[in-house]
């Protein structure tokens, strides 16, 4: 990680736990806002006027968290507005390093090696973890979000007067919903999953386990619509899919989270494709990386050994090409 600025020891990616054993994630450091107009954003901080290619979003495509940003960029059509640069989907000695694998880029910027590198462009005096997503305003030179979830809001509304869409992912009718929703599948689901993968103790584990489970069969009983808001797409089924799709192929054994796959919850499966088959988010899903990325994390597979593809997986995207 960064302290001051300066790399000091290798990536783990175990960030903290408590005293019980449990995972504890990083919360992200750049908050500031995208607005149409460059106002200040929802919670007070700087303003960023919404301009073509004036930002650039750095992910990896192997994280669920960046994953979101990917597929609401898609989604609201403003893929010529932001362009992407992928990193390699096995943290190295130094945290994300750029290009050295199919489908990673190199930084076109800076010629950076690391993204910890950007970190320290935007704050030369940075401690944390050099994170995904990041988005980058190349015009002051400064990250201006690194939170998936404000990404997401701002590619919602902060671009229309660019790019109109009748897709609203954060609807307003349906925000309190949504609010109620959303942290409840990031606790047991979204984030659930790395508590019981991370977990250091067997209660903190067996804790994390019920709750993705509990959380999975829930969802299940709901969806008897197209998405969880009936016919309606939103920023909840973008959090939901991106777990699902990584969850038979990398959690499931990984992790541990192995009571049951998404494969053996029939309307968790039926949505997962339906959702695959919007325009653009098949697009968005590298099952290599999410394989060899996970699979790369050494504390938890200490021989590297990377299997293939669940034979369901390889067909359902097989299916949706």
């Amino acid at each position: 990680m960064l302290v001051n600025g300066r790399w000091t020891e290798d990536w783990q990616p175990v960030q903290k736990a408590d005293e019980d054993g449990r995972f504890v994630r990083q919360v992200s450091s750049f908050r500031d806002w995208i607005t149409p107009d460059g106002s200040a954003g929802p919670a007070g901080g700087a303003g960023f006027m919404a301009e073509t290619g004036r930002y650039r979003l750095y992910v990896a495509l192997i994280c669920p968290w960046a994953s979101r940003t990917l597929i609401a960029r898609k989604l609201k059509g403003i893929e010529d507005l932001i362009p992407v640069t992928a990193v390699n989907p096995a943290l190295a000695t130094q945290g994300w390093q750029f290009g050295g694998y199919a489908g990673a880029d190199e930084d076109p910027l800076f010629g950076a090696r690391h993204l910890h590198e950007i970190y320290t462009r935007a704050d030369p005096a940075f401690t944390g973890r050099a994170t995904v997503p990041v988005l980058w305003d190349t015009k002051r030179g400064v990250i201006v979000n690194n939170e998936s979830a404000d990404i997401v809001r701002m590619f919602d509304s902060a671009f229309e007067h660019l790019v109109p869409s009748d897709l609203r992912l954060y609807p307003e009718e349906l925000a309190s919903e949504i609010d109620a929703l959303n942290p409840r599948i990031y606790d047991k689901l979204n984030n659930g999953v790395y508590k019981a993968g991370f977990a250091s103790s067997q209660e903190a584990y067996e804790e994390a386990v019920a709750g993705v489970f509990d959380m999975l069969d829930e969802l299940e009983e709901q969806l008897t619509d197209d998405f969880l808001f009936g016919d309606r797409l939103t920023e909840t089924d973008i959090r939901t899919f991106v777990s699902l799709i990584r969850f038979d192929a990398a959690y499931y054994g990984l992790f541990k989270v192995n009571r049951r796959q998404i494969a053996e919850y029939p309307r968790l499966s039926a949505y997962m494709e339906r959702f695959l088959r919007v325009p653009g988010v098949a697009e968005t899903v590298n099952m290599d990386h999410i394989i060899r990325g996970y699979y790369a994390i050494e504390r938890l597979n200490p021989a590297r050994i990377t299997p293939a593809a669940p034979a369901h997986i390889e067909q359902l995207m097989a299916k949706v090409a």
